[in-house]
């Protein structure tokens, strides 16, 4: 039987925030940020949970950040988010994607997560996902701290040329595989699938979409990770990336924290939770 895999991007897709301006306060109270990060990453927050980011708002974001974490101890990092990772960035997974993944792991199609976050962040979270795969963004280190230089960014085309390679290595027929996303960015990691389909996508992806005839999903319902997928008994922090926006956050986080932990007491209907976009 052919082997096919099902492609999500993270945030705004799979959980209902920003997985990169997570590490703000932690990063600030370790001494790797100061407060005019912080401020920086309440603006970048605030862009991100209203409009997403373009294109051009991702490129001044990673140059930002890859000049911020230069010099930094590998170690240190791994250590704060091991610390942090289930208090402040156990996310709020959507319940639809939640069914979705249910659907695609019980069709026998295996769990890929594709974030242009860093790997020492996104593994841990795809861990808690209870995914078969994880494509996160590679910074270079050398002698135990990072050099300001990026291995692999996980963004753009780069998305598409790695699912590609995974395809390849998996023996997945990308026809028969799906991806969803909620950026225009990601148009290319999108077209590469024979599935392709907008999630909570931005204006420019859902134009896109419905000139490709994709269809679109709004997913709306926020619920803990932990009530919906098994947690591991301790995090586990592998590789030596560090997120392209993971050293900032700020004020909005918070604020966009709080508002995600008010869930409704009453479910929505049965069945499937998730509604088609126009």
């Amino acid at each position: 039987m052919t082997r096919a895999a099902a492609f999500f991007d993270l945030d705004k897709t799979v959980i209902a925030k920003s997985s990169t301006l997570a590490f703000g306060r932690p990063f600030f109270q370790g001494g790797l940020i100061n407060r005019r990060a912080v401020l920086k990453g309440a603006y970048a927050q605030l862009v991100f949970s209203l409009s997403g980011a373009d294109a051009q708002q991702m490129e001044r974001m990673r140059a930002q950040i890859t000049e911020m974490c230069t010099g930094w101890d590998v170690t240190t990092v791994h250590e704060i988010v091991r610390e942090t990772l289930h208090d402040i960035v156990e996310p709020m997974v959507y319940a639809e994607a939640a069914d979705l993944i249910e659907e695609h792991r019980a069709a026998g199609r295996e769990i890929v997560v594709v974030s242009s976050s860093g790997a020492e962040m996104v593994e841990p979270i795809g861990e808690m996902l209870g995914v078969d795969r994880v494509v996160a963004t590679r910074m270079v280190t050398v002698d135990g701290r990072y050099t300001g230089e990026i291995d692999f960014y996980a963004y753009g085309e780069n998305k598409a040329v790695a699912l590609r390679q995974v395809a390849a290595e998996s023996g997945y027929d990308l026809a028969d595989c799906y991806a969803y996303s909620d950026s225009v960015t990601d148009l290319p990691m999108l077209s590469a699938v024979g599935h392709p389909t907008a999630v909570n996508p931005d204006r420019a992806l859902r134009k896109a979409a419905a000139e490709r005839g994709w269809p679109v999903l709004e997913f709306t319902w926020p619920v803990t990770m932990r009530s919906r997928f098994p947690v591991p008994s301790a995090p586990v922090v592998t590789g030596a990336a560090m997120s392209v926006g993971a050293a900032v956050a700020g004020l909005a986080w918070y604020a966009r924290r709080r508002a995600l932990r008010v869930v409704a007491e009453t479910p929505p209907a049965p069945g499937r939770w998730w509604r088609r976009g126009a």
